[in-house]
């Protein structure tokens, strides 16, 4: 099965490339359904050209268009056709015929925003020439296994990794009409994520729902992140293609840390040996993410209930590893605040974590230096064998347990 990243700029694109994704997926600036994710624009194709080689990308343009962006879609054609895509994600049959027109060539997926979960859907959908079908997040396993039988010539697309949303399928006005930002053109505000402290109903004044959490705030309108790691396998038997990770807005610490566990899964159910794979897979706890389900997949008592907890993070994500300077410094590209006295991890595509006490920092003229700020120019000095692209962080003051292990 194939494991596709998301990507929301170019650092990001090179984390999920260097990490294990065999394929990405970017959005192009003002056509995209995460605007406020950096998306792509000026020459960056340049750049991704060299980034990706031999791997896949996935162009994105899944918004849904008014006549406005139509017209502007058209006028940026030109563009488009500089970058090295391997498929268009649309959501708006209304772009189809423009978009066949000028990449005659270039297969079309149909992007989760359409709901398509059913297999006469689907068929109609092969039938108008897409080659993929990603499929709506509220798809059960056993539906996905009965589109693949009655289609066995489409390929199929399912998330199993990251954000959920309160919505059908996304397709939400909370945000346009709390933060007059619309999700449905690529400006969600995630309103459903924010802290409430009570909501009243209008038949029932004084009656507060839910009851306030210990600290002051509820998140009764988040919904839980999806996690199916230790669920592959079903996917794999289900007939699916693609595994996809959810999340162009996050940081390129997520996009590596879940890239790099589903890759070892995925590796391990393939045969190859991974050394502490149950050590690649609990990593999933050391990024930031809200309590933990198995979306619609598995059935949706689970996923229709909202959580209570909000964000959970047990490291800070400090920066990374730029190119070798001399011996055993490195460039450093900071994040967060880094202090020398901060005990930080370096983990790495096939390394779980190295543990580092004793690294020393340089300021941009070669000068010793206890802490380093985000925005500025640095080297770090460390014993330990670290690599280009490796990553920084160190624990938070608050330690959240790992999740149970369901097989």
């Amino acid at each position: 099965m194939e494991l596709l990243s998301p990507a929301g700029n170019i650092e990001k694109l090179y984390y999920a490339y260097t990490y294990g994704a065999d394929a990405a997926y970017i959005g192009i600036k003002n056509f995209s359904l995460r605007a406020k994710a950096d998306n792509f624009g000026s020459n960056e194709w340049e750049k991704i050209k060299k980034i990706k080689g031999t791997k896949k990308l996935f162009g994105a343009l899944n918004i849904f268009f008014h006549n406005k962006d139509l017209r502007s879609l058209e006028e940026n054609i030109e563009y488009f056709k500089l970058y090295p895509f391997d498929a268009f994600i649309i959501s708006d049959i209304g772009i189809l015929s423009l978009i066949r027109k000028h990449f005659p060539d270039i297969p079309l997926h149909l992007s989760t925003q359409a709901n398509c979960l059913n297999k006469e859907a689907a068929k109609l959908y092969r039938d108008l020439g897409f080659k993929r079908i990603i499929l709506a997040r509220e798809t059960s396993l056993d539906e996905i296994r009965e589109i693949r039988d009655f289609l066995p010539d489409i390929e199929l697309e399912a998330f199993v990794h990251g954000a959920m949303c309160l919505a059908y399928s996304g397709r939400c006005f909370l945000s346009r009409y709390m933060a007059d930002r619309s999700a449905n053109e690529g400006d969600c505000a995630h309103s459903c994520r924010w802290q409430y402290r009570y909501l009243e109903e209008k038949e029932r004044p004084g009656e507060y729902f839910p009851v306030i959490e210990g600290d002051g705030f509820t998140t009764i309108l988040s919904s839980k992140d999806m996690c199916l790691i230790d669920h592959l396998d079903k996917f794999k038997k289900a007939g699916v293609d693609s595994l996809k990770i959810e999340g162009r807005m996050k940081s390129i610490y997520y996009t590596a840390v879940v890239t790099r566990a589903y890759r070892k899964m995925i590796d391990s159910m393939e045969g190859k040996t991974i050394e502490d794979i149950d050590g690649f897979r609990n990593e999933l706890n050391k990024v930031s993410h809200r309590e933990f389900s198995t979306g619609f997949y598995l059935g949706k008592d689970e996923i229709e209930q909202s959580t209570e907890i909000s964000y959970q993070r047990a490291f800070m994500f400090l920066g990374s590893i730029g190119r070798k300077t001399g011996e055993n410094r490195y460039e450093l590209t900071v994040k967060n605040q880094i202090r020398e006295s901060d005990k930080v991890e370096y983990i790495g595509p096939d390394i779980l974590f190295l543990e580092d006490k004793a690294f020393k920092l340089y300021d941009e003229n070669g000068n010793r230096t206890e802490k380093a700020d985000h925005g500025k120019i640095y080297t770090i000095e460390t014993p330990l064998p670290v690599k280009e692209g490796y990553i920084l962080r160190k624990p938070t003051a608050i330690k959240q347990p790992f999740f149970e292990r369901k097989v």
